[in-house]
């Protein structure tokens, strides 16, 4: 079965038209189909997936890498602990207890 009858059993219909791209061929022979998802509240805003790549008569997936997502995770995971350990220290300063009472405390601790 070649590559062309393969494309031909995928089923059609506006699903499969709107996920799967137009298939092209490369200089080497390989043969790119690209993949998209689609987003949004009306279904009209496309994101890359990745694409398959068929090169002498394997199949490989390769996925789309998102640098802005990647960069606002690492944005938010550091605000998260930067938050977190701000209200650590806020509870439970690290430094000794400095008010009256602990001075008195530390005091009796000191002579007894």
């Amino acid at each position: 079965m070649n590559l062309r009858q393969s494309l031909d059993r995928l089923p059609s219909g506006n699903l499969t038209q709107r996920v799967f791209g137009e298939p092209f061929e490369l200089p080497d022979g390989a043969v790119v189909i690209p993949v998209v998802r689609i987003a949004g509240v009306r279904g009209d805003v496309p994101k890359p997936v990745g694409v398959f790549v068929i090169h002498d008569g394997k199949t490989s997936w390769e996925p789309a890498v998102d640098a802005n997502r990647i960069a606002l995770m690492g944005t938010v995971v550091g605000l998260a602990a930067a938050v977190i350990s701000t209200l650590a220290v806020l509870r439970r300063p690290p430094w000794p207890d400095l008010s009256v009472e602990g001075l008195a405390e530390l005091a009796k601790r000191e002579k007894g």
